[in-house]
């Protein structure tokens, strides 16, 4: 596997920090639910509206995981974070004065290279991250093929939720494969 994916910018990333791949462990631990339980459908699992929203778009319909993993999930809406933020940036930003600045200006350099060393560190940990979830996705979505095999005789609610788990794991894959720079 590529560990440089200094050719990938971050702003074409599906994954751009540990936080937004929350959702794919999401799918990895349904995933694993679902391989050990036989029993277990769409209307036992954590996240229900997400595997029916898989099944509803297929694959191919849709162009990210993230897309795909946003079809059934509602919850805090980009305007609202960003309104959130702007506020928060309004409090150091508005009505300093020159002088002000020019004595912060020390601090302000050093505070930018911590930045800078906590950027690079939490880089590498996103790509970790993103390898250990990759060889993750790939094992799970194995076993699920092998499951939809092995389960061909199952009731169609089981047969939806493996399909649903096999559309999400293999999008998961997609775009992980992509923000690693494998070929």
């Amino acid at each position: 596997m590529n560990s440089d994916t200094k050719g990938i910018k971050k702003k074409d990333m599906v994954f751009q920090s540990v936080d937004s791949l929350q959702p794919v462990v999401n799918v990895i631990n349904e995933a694993a639910a679902a391989l050990n339980d036989k029993n277990r459908t769409i209307k036992e699992s954590s996240i229900p509206e997400v595997l029916a929203g898989a099944l509803g778009a297929g694959i191919g319909g849709v162009g990210s995981f993230a897309a795909l993993y946003g079809l059934g999930v509602v919850g805090l809406s980009a305007a609202g974070i960003t309104s959130g933020l702007a506020t928060a940036g309004s409090l150091i930003g508005g009505g300093m004065v020159a002088g002000v600045f020019v004595l912060a200006a020390p601090v302000a350099i050093l505070a930018a290279g911590g930045v800078g060393l906590a950027s690079h560190l939490k880089n590498k940990q996103l790509q970790q991250e993103k390898e250990r979830l990759y060889k993750e996705a790939l094992a799970k979505h194995e076993a699920i093929i092998e499951a939809l095999k092995k389960e061909a005789d199952a009731d169609k609610e089981r047969m939806d939720y493996l399909q649903s788990l096999n559309i999400l794991l293999q999008q998961a894959i997609i775009d992980l494969k992509n923000d690693l720079g494998v070929a």
